[in-house]
Order: structure tokens, then sequence, then C-alpha cells
């Protein structure tokens, strides 16, 4: 085992449209722009960071994204693909907080209780899985 890892820095998504982007992000989770790298040549993409809370996420616009994957679009089929799955945040409020979604128009791809806990999945305005889990 390494002890030499400090903390976590950050979490990257890549979406269709920047601005659309950091825009959801603010209006429905509270993030904020913290650095804006603008376009990046070597990547042919543009990256901005936004926080909440000091948890950050990298967004990453490629002059040529690809289309999610069907099978990517929902949490149950999502989970059987290998790789990096979702962002997932905890609420202390999960009908306050799927009230303020519904009136946003969010896409809620997902609703279940795993016993105690009440999950929830959203997606983005790109598509990307989000769970909010109220334990």
């Amino acid at each position: 085992m390494t002890s030499n890892i400090t903390r976590v820095l950050h979490t990257g998504i890549s979406v269709y449209n920047m601005e659309e982007s950091v825009e959801w992000y603010r209006k429905n989770l509270g993030f904020e722009v913290v650095k804006d790298d603008g376009y990046v040549p070597p990547l042919k993409a543009k990256i901005v960071f936004i926080e909440k809370d000091g948890y950050q996420i990298e967004l990453f616009e490629y002059d040529e994204p690809k289309k999610m994957p069907e099978d990517r679009l929902m949490p149950n089929t999502d989970l059987q693909t290998v790789g990096t799955k979702h962002v997932a945040f905890e609420t202390d409020d999960m009908d306050a907080l799927k009230e303020g979604f519904v009136a946003n128009g969010v896409d809620i791809a997902h609703e279940v209780r795993m016993g105690q806990d009440a999950v929830m999945f959203v997606r983005d305005c790109n598509g990307v899985l989000i769970e909010f889990i109220q334990k």
C-alpha cells in the first residue's frame, strides 16, 4: 500500500457543449467555475474546472465528441460495462432535491430504495449519470 497519495483532486467529464454544461452544473448542483483553461490545442478541447464545497469536476469539450452509447444512459445497464460509472453525492432531503430537479426539467433516470437509503440517478445535459443518496 502506498501512503503518499494525499487527496482526491477532481473527476473528469466529457461534455458536448461547455457553456450549457457549466450552466447545468451551476443551476442544478451549485458548482462554480474556478479555472478556465480555454482551448488546449494538443487535446483539441476546451477545459474548465468547476467546484462545490472543495470538490472539483474537470469538464472537457472536444472538437469532435463521440456520442455516449445507449447502454451508458441507464444505471443498471451502465454498471455492467467495465469502467468508471458515475459521481455520487449525499443529500439530507431527497424529496426537496427531486422537487428542485423536476422544477428545472432535470432528467431523472432511476429511483430506488436500497435498504434504508433513498437513491436517485439523474442525467446531466449530456446524458452523464449522477447519483444522489439519502442515508
